[in-house]
Parts: structure tokens; sequence; C-alpha cells
């Protein structure tokens, strides 16, 4: 969850650092507070950064090698804490696709100071917005469109999984499942026994696992909380999870960091 009470915090992705560089002194200038955590030349880059720094805002060049701007737009829109995102082009006829993605704005490159200046206020509106008072209003605007919302009751948490391992289909409880990591269009299930592979998408799949005996700790990981041993900060300022019995350490993104602050 973001706090509203520090300053906010943006990251700036684009292929060519002289670009990215003017846009961070234009906003100096229309944003003081605004803080820029980090600097990505492409899109693969941008989204670690992101999982890393966790930014309320990232500034986002469509054509990127690698992985586009949209790409990474469509990745970050299976979290709940996805930052603010201001698509920056020179091409205008990505605007439909940009809002498809709930882009905040659109900007053209280059963008004069008194375009920004609007880009600016519409950022600082969607910050101080909270969820609840979004939802209330969309709630609202249903009721005066006549649109009736059906609230229906949450199933019981998963269970079983049917995963792949080796060549074999594997039925395993979640009992035995330490943590779930995202893995290119594969979630990779980690137990005792080795790793499995299921095609459910982590998004789907933190829907139907029980919230208090599983963890989000960033957008690509679920974690048992019976598995945690303990966390550190290793030597990039970085939340390290420490797993009982395990080699391997998970980072924990900024957004899930408030889970371990007494451990």
């Amino acid at each position: 969850m973001t706090d509203h009470s520090a300053a906010p915090t943006a990251l700036i992705a684009d292929d060519e650092a002289h670009l990215r560089d003017f846009l961070a002194s234009e906003l100096a200038q229309a944003w003081p507070a605004l803080r820029i955590v980090g600097q990505a030349a492409n899109g693969i880059e941008a989204l670690r950064l992101i999982d890393e720094l966790a930014p309320d805002i990232v500034f986002l060049d469509i054509q990127m090698p690698g992985m586009t701007g949209l790409d990474v737009a469509g990745k970050l829109a299976a979290s709940d804490a996805a930052p603010k995102i201001v698509f920056v082009t020179a091409h205008d006829h990505y605007a439909v696709a940009a809002f498809d993605h709930a882009a905040v704005d659109y900007l053209l490159k280059p963008a004069s100071a008194a375009r920004l200046g609007r880009t600016v206020k519409r950022l600082q509106s969607a910050i101080e917005a909270p969820p609840a008072v979004e939802a209330g209003a969309l709630r609202a605007l249903l009721d005066q469109l006549g649109v009736s919302v059906a609230v229906t009751s949450k199933p019981p948490p998963l269970q079983w999984i049917r995963a792949a391992h080796g060549e074999q289909i594997r039925l395993i409880s979640v009992d035995e499942v330490i943590y779930f990591q995202s893995n290119d269009k594969y979630t990779s299930v980690f137990t005792n026994e080795g790793e499995s592979l299921i095609r459910t998408p982590l998004r789907q799949l933190r829907e139907q696992l029980d919230e208090a005996r599983f963890w989000q700790i960033h957008r690509g990981a679920i974690v048992a909380a019976k598995a945690v041993a303990a966390t550190h900060t290793d030597f990039r300022g970085r939340l390290m999870l420490r797993l009982k019995g395990r080699q391997e350490e998970l980072v924990v993104s900024r957004n899930y960091a408030e889970l371990f602050r007494q451990m």
C-alpha cells in the first residue's frame, strides 16, 4: 500500500539516456517533491526495478527493446499494488492502447512544460484519491445508471493442486507448498520434493489461496507463512526472506514489506 504521507516516487523507462535525463530534469521543475528513484533502458530492466523499488509512478516509453512499454504495463496489471502509469512516446497512434492499460496520461515527445504540468496535476489527483473513494464513486455511478452489482460468496480456499513434475502429473496438497513463483507462462510450485509447474497465473492463484496461510511478497512470488524463517536487508538495501531448511532467499517488494516489520 502506498504511503501518501511520504514523498511520491517515480521510475523513468526509456531506451535513450538523454531523453530519460531530460524528463527527469523537467519533472524536477514541474514537481519538486517527486523523487526519481530509478531509470531503466528497456522493458525487462523496468520490470525488475519496479519490483525492487516499488515506485508510485512509472513513466514508460512505448517502443523499447526486449519488451515494449505496453508489455510492461500488461505485466503490471496483475498486481494490486501496480504503480500509476504515464506513457511517453513519439507516436500518437498508441493512444488507444495506452488508455486500454489504464494509463493516467499519454505524453508525446517532446512534452512542453505546460503539458507536463497538466500530467503532474493528474498524477497528484490519482495518488491522493484513496481506493475506497474510487470504489465508492464507481458504485454511485452504477447506482445512477440502474446497474446492480451482485455480491457473491467467496469459494473455500484451494486445497489441492495438479502440477507437472518432469513427465508426471502430481497432485500436491497446498500444505506441502513452500512458495509459488511466476515463471514465464507458468507458475512454479516449490515443495520439498522439488519444483513443479502449473499453468494458473499467479494473480488467479492468489485469489484461490487462504491469505492467512499464504503471503504475497512481491508481484512474482507468494510464500507459505509457515515456511518463513527470518528476514534481513542485503547490501543493496533490499528486504530478503529466509526460508526454513532452504538455501535460496526471496526478495520482498517494498509494497509488501509491511508484513515483516515486526520480524
